[in-house]
C-alpha cells in the first residue's frame, strides 16, 4: 500500500506492513502525515495478536523439542525458536513507535 512519500511494505518475517519513508517526514505536510499515522495505528493495533501467534509457535516448537531425540533436530528447532523470539522482539519495538504530526520521523 502506497501513501505518497511514505509507503507501507509487507515484512514477511514480522508478518506486518512496515513504513518506508522516501524523503523527509516534514515534507509530507500535516494532512499526509495524519493519513500515514492513521494507517500505522491500524497496523500497530494488530501487533499484539501477531506476537501471540508467534508465541504459540514457539510453544509448539518447545514441545516438539522436548520429545526430540535427534540432536541435529533439536538444534534446528532451537534455531527456529530463536528466530521467532527475535521477531517478537522487533514487533515489540515497532509497537512502541508512536509518531507525531510535524517534526517526527516516519513510524
Amino acid at each position: 500500500m502506497k501513501m505518497g512519500a511514505c509507503e507501507f511494505r509487507f515484512d514477511p518475517r514480522l508478518g506486518i506492513h512496515l513504513p518506508h519513508l522516501e524523503g523527509d517526514w516534514d515534507d509530507l505536510g500535516a494532512e499526509r502525515q495524519a493519513a500515514v499515522i492513521a494507517e500505522w495505528e491500524q497496523i500497530r493495533g494488530r501487533i499484539p495478536e501477531r506476537i501471540k501467534e508467534l508465541e504459540r509457535r514457539i510453544e509448539e516448537k518447545q514441545e516438539r523439542m522436548n520429545d526430540e531425540d535427534d540432536f541435529a533436530a533439536c538444534c534446528r528447532l532451537n534455531w527456529e525458536i530463536a528466530e521467532l523470539a527475535s521477531a517478537i522482539n522487533d514487533l515489540n519495538i515497532w509497537f512502541r513507535i508512536r509518531p507525531e504530526i510535524s517534526g517526527s520521523a516516519c513510524p
